[in-house]
């Protein structure tokens, strides 16, 4: 026989042991829900649906990456905080989304977006650097970020002015929809296309940075620039080059997440503080440290979603916070 004797306890009446004993009221649930979150917790972690997440991680990475590297390029060589990277990205999106439905949003349209929109917001980086940014180089660095805050600022209400504040969305090319499948689970085929794109960037910069003059001239003037221009070299230009090469990469990281996403005002902001923790877990202006900041950042997000999907946002700041606990100064070695 149960008899309650408080609102928290129960007394159970043992004839078989011939005595009686309370437990605390919904100890038993509470367990049998903790044991139920374990188990479900434990049937969604798979090797398929590991395989699954991790490739997503890597396409989600393959932004970052972009995004990260051409901050961390500027940022290594004019060494300065490009706080309005973020808004040429949102930028890149939009105009993206812009010429695609000049042509339909047909496949030609998205191969023209792709290839205009990042030289739209290098033109724009370029006007604004040969304009204005390119006289403040003497200055401190205070008033140098706060130029580019208050370009950021411009260009948000720039993209307000043309485009308005309502959301606009752009479909992927017939031959980049649907997904195909992989032990079961559907994979997109525009993260497949991600994955195919983001080495041939990092190739790229790898090519640009090592075998081409420009490249080593930017990194030479990355350590020491008073010497490059001691010996007839034009310093503001090679910045005005590095400057519009790092915009550029933010315009092509706007261009390709325009399909898998809503573009809107405010996607800039959570993308330039990802994209600032990248460069500082990969270590100030090293571009592979960037990629290995990114792979962090986009696996660990990745892999949270399938651990914990309510908390899925805290992994990848979770991964900095232990990365800068051991390596305040990055990954890799900083050019600063």
């Amino acid at each position: 026989m149960l008899i309650p004797v408080c609102p928290s306890y129960v007394v159970v009446d043992s004839p078989s042991l011939g005595k009686t004993k309370s437990d605390p009221l919904g100890q038993d649930s509470l367990f049998s829900a903790r044991y139920g979150r374990i188990m479900t917790l434990a049937a969604n972690i798979t090797l398929a649906a590991l395989v699954q997440q991790v490739l997503v991680g890597l396409s989600r990475t393959t932004i970052l990456f972009i995004v990260a590297s051409g901050l961390s390029l500027v940022l290594g060589v004019l060494r300065i905080p490009n706080v309005a990277h973020g808004s040429l990205y949102m930028t890149g999106a939009f105009v993206t989304y812009t010429v695609a439905t000049l042509f339909g949003q047909s496949a030609l349209g998205f191969w023209l977006a792709l290839i205009v929109a990042p030289l739209v917001v290098a033109l724009l980086s370029f006007l604004v650097e040969r304009g204005l940014f390119c006289h403040l180089y003497e200055r401190e660095h205070m008033m140098l970020l706060l130029f580019t805050f208050a370009f950021s600022l411009v260009i948000g209400d720039m993209v307000k002015l043309i485009w308005g504040s309502d959301y606009r969305s752009l479909v992927a090319p017939l031959f980049l929809q649907g997904s195909f499948s992989i032990s079961g689970f559907p994979f997109p085929r525009y993260n497949l296309f991600l994955l195919i794109i983001g080495p041939l960037v990092a190739a790229g910069l790898w090519f640009l940075t090592n075998k081409t003059k420009i490249g080593k001239i930017a990194r030479a003037a990355a350590v020491d620039r008073e010497m490059v221009g001691a010996i007839g070299i034009n310093v503001s230009w090679v910045f005005a080059a590095v400057f519009v090469i790092g915009c550029y990469l933010a315009g092509l990281g706007g261009a390709l997440v325009a399909p898998t996403q809503n573009i809107t005002q405010g996607m800039d902001h959570a993308i330039i503080i990802e994209a600032f923790l990248i460069v500082i877990i990969g270590g100030l202006g090293n571009i592979w440290g960037a990629l290995l900041g990114a792979l962090i950042f986009g696996l660990t997000d990745s892999i949270g979603i399938l651990i914990w999907p309510q908390f899925a946002i805290v992994f990848p700041y979770v991964a900095v916070v232990i990365v800068l606990l051991f390596r305040p100064k990055g990954l890799l070695k900083s050019t600063w």
